[in-house]
């Protein structure tokens, strides 16, 4: 069994003396796992780097197989965000999560298109808007995705809130009543009105946060959420206070 792809790079654990098992996110293959031989060695460390886009070749005898990496590097994302701390905190939440919520060998070339966009795009202007939408994009190619669209109690468009916990539908002010305690703010820049702040993004990431846990609990029974992702919203919200 062979093929060849490119893909970035989520996760490196070293195997024996030298070698490396390595987590890759493709575009034809989905997510991916292999043997690196020499992975653990000072020659492939560089290379090895999360975030890192590699073009790969894998073999193994079966295709159940864990299989063999063949990796040459196309480019390094985490020496560009290297000095911007929050930006490689993006980047850990993004390989984390991925590797965390995505199944194995499953194409998903949407999302894995939207990946790479917000990858090459940490630590530029826009960029934390940028990982929400794609927090959101990864909730719906998760099945949890929400319903922002109008009130679950009145069907009203008009002034959005909140959203229900458990169902993931907006909920209007007029619509929550005395149960609006009980649900999760929703903030104006998921609904595409105005800029959004860092106080935005932290709701945004609250609200986002609580339905990946869901889908996380329902993927990996029941394991919280990577601590990369909670460090990075830590991170964010010490930033915003």
């Amino acid at each position: 069994m062979e093929w060849r792809d490119q893909g970035a790079l989520l996760s490196v654990q070293r195997h024996g003396e030298s070698a490396a098992i390595i987590e890759v996110f493709t575009e034809n293959h989905g997510r991916h796992a292999g043997v690196v031989r020499g992975g653990g060695g000072r020659r492939m460390s560089p290379i090895l780097q999360p975030g890192a886009q590699l073009d790969l070749v894998w073999r193994a005898r079966l295709e159940d197989h864990i299989g063999a990496f063949t990796v040459e590097p196309i480019r390094q994302r985490a020496g560009h965000v290297m000095d911007d701390r929050l930006a490689l905190m993006g980047l850990s939440a993004t390989c984390s999560l991925l590797a965390a919520l995505l199944p194995e060998r499953e194409a998903q070339p949407g999302l894995y298109a939207a990946s790479i966009a917000l990858l090459d795009h940490l630590g530029h202007d826009g960029w934390l808007p940028a990982y929400l939408a794609w927090e959101m994009r990864l909730l719906e190619d998760s099945g949890y995705g929400l319903d922002l669209t109008r009130c679950a109690v009145t069907g009203g468009h008009e002034d959005l809130a909140y959203v229900s916990p458990r169902t993931g539908r907006a909920v209007s002010r007029a619509g929550a009543g005395d149960w609006a305690a009980r649900l999760l703010p929703l903030p104006e820049c998921l609904l595409g009105q105005g800029p959004a702040d860092l106080d935005d993004i932290c709701a945004g990431l609250r609200l986002t946060g609580h339905f990946l846990a869901a889908a996380q609990a329902q993927t990996r029974a029941n394991r919280p959420l990577p601590e990369a992702r909670a460090r990075f919203v830590d991170a964010l919200a010490r930033a915003g206070a």
